[in-house]
């Protein structure tokens, strides 16, 4: 029952923010959209892609992709390139850590995060659709440290990306619904961003806890 209440309030609040955001009439980045990206056809797309990519393989939150993706394009256009972008950009954190850039990875992870990944990239090692898509599914963690683990751990790329891209989608219409709410008067959309993220987070505890069981279950 505390976990249910977590994440009803975690939804109220996603809702919240969302109507301050549009009673304000202004949220990060979107004077940067209204300027280069929204109204400019293939363009503005292709350059909303990139930059995108970029933000989320060096380490910018996700979710704010997928908030402009929503706020530019509309919540179904702009989830899809927010997905692309989220996807993009975590195949080149993932290439970089398991072909490049190694020692940078580990000494990054091991000075920030210590023994606390460990165990994340035991059961990353173990099951890695499973344990991606849980972990992928909650709207804690670091993003590009799991995609840096991810290559370190290493695991097959297909997987770990299929498992992203999957645990990526909920939240990315969250925040899609969520920025195309603020643009225009969509109460609506609010709410159903509030709902979504609740069921979502939802799925990857059950999931976690599903795994933790599982290796219990092997132990004994």
């Amino acid at each position: 029952m505390r976990a249910i209440g977590k994440l009803v309030v975690l939804a109220l609040g996603l809702a919240a923010g969302g109507l301050l955001l549009r009673a304000l009439g202004a949220a990060p980045g979107t004077e940067w959209v209204d300027r280069y990206i929204r109204d400019q056809g293939l363009l503005g797309e292709t350059l909303f892609l990139l930059a995108g990519a970029a933000a989320a393989a060096a380490g910018l939150p996700r979710q704010g992709v997928a908030f402009l993706g929503g706020y530019a394009f509309g919540a179904v256009l702009g989830t899809l390139l927010a997905l692309a972008a989220q996807l993009l950009g975590c195949a080149l954190a993932f290439a970089w850590a398991r072909l490049v850039g190694r020692a940078w990875a580990e000494r990054v992870l091991a000075g920030r995060y210590g023994r606390r990944l460990r165990p994340v990239r035991d059961a990353l090692a173990e099951n890695p659709f499973g344990a991606t898509l849980a972990l992928r599914l909650l709207p804690v963690g670091n993003n590009l440290a799991l995609n840096l683990l991810g290559g370190l751990a290493g695991i097959a790329p297909l997987p770990f990306l299929a498992a992203s891209a999957l645990g990526y989608l909920p939240q990315t219409v969250v925040f899609a619904l969520l920025g195309k709410g603020v643009r225009v008067d969509g109460a609506w959309q609010l709410g159903l961003a509030g709902v979504l993220l609740a069921v979502s987070v939802g799925i990857g505890l059950w999931l976690l806890r599903r795994a933790r069981a599982g290796r219990a279950l092997d132990g004994a």
